[in-house]
């Protein structure tokens, strides 16, 4: 079955976390362009594509951003970062699970999201670790991740990666031969943090 024929996903939501205050790039990410097209427009585009249910959680309003219909909501816990946007996600979602995706990563895949999705049905949270690292902004979660994140929150603990430490949920770890079978460059985990980024995402687009 081709990506166009594959059946809209129901039962997970998507949640694209398009808060981030942009430091390291210096202005707002969210309107950088990747040829042509701003990559909140592109990660949009993908996850509308594939889920019926798609939520924009924003810090506060912003008349300039085009969320093509989608529902808006906005940070229930001020100044936690991703972590309170992954939580107000979750807590705004109207399905049991939400593939979380930030906002800054231009080459979606729609096959990796797939393939996340149907990993480990029965996990809280389904993550690539790439290089050590923990691709956090880039996974799928349960409501059962709610009460933990309200209390790393209050706690200050806002990385995170630190949630997948919990015992009572069910973590299930993508490693790299498996993503590799997909995207074997991984590039559907790539994002924009810094000119530099930017200046390889255009670089890497087809002529």
């Amino acid at each position: 079955m081709s990506v166009n024929q594959a059946p809209i996903i129901q039962n997970v939501s998507s949640v694209l976390i398009a808060g981030g205050k942009s430091r390291r790039m210096g202005r707002d990410k969210r309107f950088l362009k990747v040829a042509g097209q701003s990559i909140f427009e592109r990660t949009l585009k993908v996850l509308r594509a594939i889920f019926a249910e798609t939520i924009v959680v924003l810090a506060e309003p912003i008349a300039a951003l085009d969320v093509c219909g989608c529902r808006v909501v906005y940070d229930v816990i001020p100044n936690a970062g991703s972590l309170g946007g992954l939580y107000t996600g979750l807590m705004a979602s109207s399905q049991p699970r939400v593939f979380a995706v930030a906002c800054d990563m231009p080459f979606l895949s729609s096959d990796v999201i797939r393939f996340i999705l149907s990993f480990d049905v029965q996990a809280d949270v389904v993550v690539a670790e790439l290089s050590g690292r923990f691709q956090a902004l880039h996974a799928l979660y349960s409501r059962r991740c709610v009460p933990v994140l309200k209390e790393m929150a209050e706690r200050k603990d806002m990385r995170i990666q630190n949630l997948f430490l919990n015992e009572d949920l069910r973590i299930s770890i993508l490693r790299e031969r498996e993503i590799a079978t997909i995207d074997s460059g991984f590039c559907s985990f790539q994002n924009i943090n810094t000119p530099e980024d930017l200046a390889s995402a255009e670089g890497a687009m087809p002529g």
